[in-house]
C-alpha cells in the first residue's frame, strides 16, 4: 500500500485530492473514512459523490471503513457539493463529498465537514485525519468495533431544492429565459430539481453527467470553457446564462449579450439583497482581491465589509467569528448565513434571477451599477523566487507618499486610484497579480508596472 510520504502530495490546505489509482485508491479511502470518524468523534456521518468513474467505489469505501468503527453512515449519493452541505446542516452530521471539482477525470478526491457543514482543513482536523491514515496505511487498519455502524440511502435533492427556494422569493419574477451549462458535472443532476416550477424557460447544456467531460473542462474561471455557452445565450436571445463547475458549488454568470459578469459584481449584487433582507445590517466578507465595488456597494445599503485573505477556510472561519449574513469571492464562491456559513453557487444564481426577474431591465444595466472599476483579472507568472519578486516590489513602491502597503496576503499597494496585490501561489512556483483602477488606461499601467518587475 502506498508509503506514508504519500499521502503530503494528496492531502491538500483545504481537502485531499489526487490521481486514481496512482496516488490513492479504495483501500486508502477505507483509511480516510475510519480516520474521518475517528477525529471528528461523530456516531454518524453522511457521504456523497460525484459523477466520476471513481466516486461510487471510493464513496462506498470510505462509508464501510466510517461503519466498522461502529458509526452509522447516510449516504445520499449523487450530489453536488452544496448539496452535502445542506445534508450535512439539516441533519446535524459531519459530512464527507467525493469530488476532485474541475481536475481532470483522473482526480479524485474528499472534501469533509463536521456537523453544521463546519469546515475540516489543516487546522481544524484534516492533518489529524493525514496523520491517522498514514499510521494505519503501514501498520493496518483499527480494530473493528463490537458492532458495526449501519449504512443506509437517502435522498436529499427535494429537500436541498425546497430549501434554497425558501431563502430566495422567486413567486413574483417574470418569465426570464436561460442557458445552463452544467459542463457534464452535477448541475445537470441539482438544477432541474431546484427550476422546476419556477417561470423559467431552461436551456439546457451539456447535462449528461459524465465525468470524462467530453465537452470542455468544468471551470467556468477560463475563458476557454465558457464560449460555447456566451454563443447559446446570444443564439437563443436569453436573458442570460449560467455556468457551473464540476462540483455545482461555484457559479459563473454572463449576461444577455454574452459577456461575463465579474463575479465581484455578483458578489455586490448578492449582498445588497442579503442586506435588505436582513434589514439593511449585517457584516458581508470579501477576499482581498474582490472589486472596490464591494465593500461601496455594502457600506451604501448599511453593511459592514470585511476583508479577508484568499481562500475558502479563512472565508468560513471569519463568516462564523463575525457572524456575517454573506461571503463572496473572485473565484465564484458565494458563503450565506442561511446556509450554514456555506458556499452554494446555487443559490447566488437564484438571487440573480430573483434581481433580475423583478425589474424590466436586461441583467447587463442591472449589473452596471455593480461593476464600477476596470480590474485586471488574476494573471500569474512563474519565477525563480517569490519572496525576492516581492521584496522588488516593496522597494519600488514602498517610499512613495501616495499609497499605502499591506500585508495580509501577499503584498497589497492601494492608491486613490488604483490598487494591486501579489500573492504566491501555495502549490506552484508562481505570483499571481490582480489590479484594479478606476479606468482603462491607468490599470493598464500599473499592471504592466508590476508585470514587469515580477518578470525581470
Amino acid at each position: 500500500m502506498a508509503a506514508a510520504a504519500d499521502l503530503s502530495q494528496i492531502v491538500k490546505a483545504y481537502d485531499v485530492r489526487g490521481v486514481v489509482p496512482d496516488q490513492w485508491d479504495e483501500t486508502l479511502a477505507e483509511l480516510f473514512g475510519a480516520a474521518f470518524v475517528q477525529v471528528t468523534g461523530a456516531a454518524a456521518i453522511v457521504v456523497g459523490h460525484d459523477m466520476r468513474p471513481s466516486s461510487p467505489g471510493l464513496s462506498r469505501a470510505f462509508a464501510r471503513g466510517a461503519a466498522a468503527r461502529g458509526v452509522d453512515v447516510t449516504e445520499i449519493g449523487l450530489c453536488s457539493t452544496d448539496q452535502l452541505y445542506y445534508a450535512s446542516g439539516a441533519l446535524g452530521l459531519p459530512g464527507a463529498m467525493f469530488t476532485a471539482s474541475h481536475n481532470p477525470a483522473q482526480y479524485n478526491g474528499i472534501k469533509m465537514c463536521r456537523a453544521g457543514a463546519a469546515p475540516v482543513g489543516q487546522d481544524t482536523g484534516l492533518t489529524e485525519i493525514r496523520e491517522l491514515t498514514e499510521r494505519w496505511s503501514q501498520e493496518g487498519a483499527p480494530e473493528p468495533a463490537a458492532t458495526p455502524g449501519t449504512i443506509t440511502s437517502r435522498e436529499t435533492l427535494p429537500d436541498y431544492a425546497a430549501h434554497l427556494l425558501s431563502l430566495v422569493d422567486l413567486s413574483s419574477v417574470r418569465p426570464l429565459k436561460v442557458v445552463v451549462d452544467a459542463g457534464n458535472g452535477m448541475g445537470g443532476h441539482t438544477v432541474p430539481t431546484v427550476f422546476e416550477g419556477l417561470p423559467l424557460t431552461l436551456v439546457p447544456m451539456y447535462f449528461e453527467l459524465d465525468g470524462t467531460f467530453p465537452n470542455h473542462e468544468a471551470n467556468p474561471l477560463d475563458p476557454a470553457n465558457i464560449v460555447d455557452l456566451q454563443e447559446r445565450v446570444r443564439a437563443e436571445s436569453a436573458d442570460l446564462g449560467l455556468a457551473f463547475d464540476g462540483d455545482a458549488d461555484r457559479c459563473f454568470v454572463v449576461d444577455e449579450r454574452g459577456e461575463p459578469v465579474s463575479p465581484s459584481a455578483i458578489t455586490a449584487l448578492v449582498a445588497a439583497r442579503e442586506l435588505a433582507k436582513n434589514g439593511g445590517k449585517g457584516t458581508v466578507i470579501h477576499n482581498l482581491i474582490t472589486s472596490w465595488t464591494v465593500p461601496e456597494v455594502v457600506r451604501e445599503n448599511g453593511g459592514t465589509p470585511v476583508r479577508t485573505r484568499v481562500g475558502h477556510s479563512f472565508i468560513k472561519a471569519e463568516m462564523a467569528r463575525s457572524g456575517a449574513i454573506f461571503g463572496g469571492e473572485h473565484s465564484a464562491h458565494y458563503y450565506f448565513k442561511d446556509f450554514w456559513n456555506a458556499d452554494t453557487g446555487m443559490l447566488a444564481a437564484l438571487h440573480v434571477l430573483a434581481a433580475l426577474g423583478g425589474q424590466p431591465g436586461p441583467l447587463s444595466a442591472l449589473v452596471a451599477q455593480y461593476d464600477r472599476y476596470t480590474g485586471s483579472g488574476e494573471i500569474n507568472s512563474t519565477v525563480a523566487d517569490q519572496q525576492a519578486s516581492l521584496a522588488a516590489i516593496r522597494a519600488a513602491y514602498g517610499d512613495r507618499d501616495d499609497v499605502t502597503l499591506d500585508d495580509l496576503d501577499g503584498l497589497t499597494v492601494s492608491a486613490a486610484d488604483w490598487w494591486f496585490n501579489v500573492r504566491p501561489s501555495n502549490t506552484e512556483p508562481l505570483l499571481r497579480l490582480n489590479a484594479e483602477a478606476r479606468d482603462e488606461a491607468t490599470m493598464t499601467k500599473v499592471r504592466d508596472e508590476v508585470l514587469a518587475i515580477i518578470r525581470a
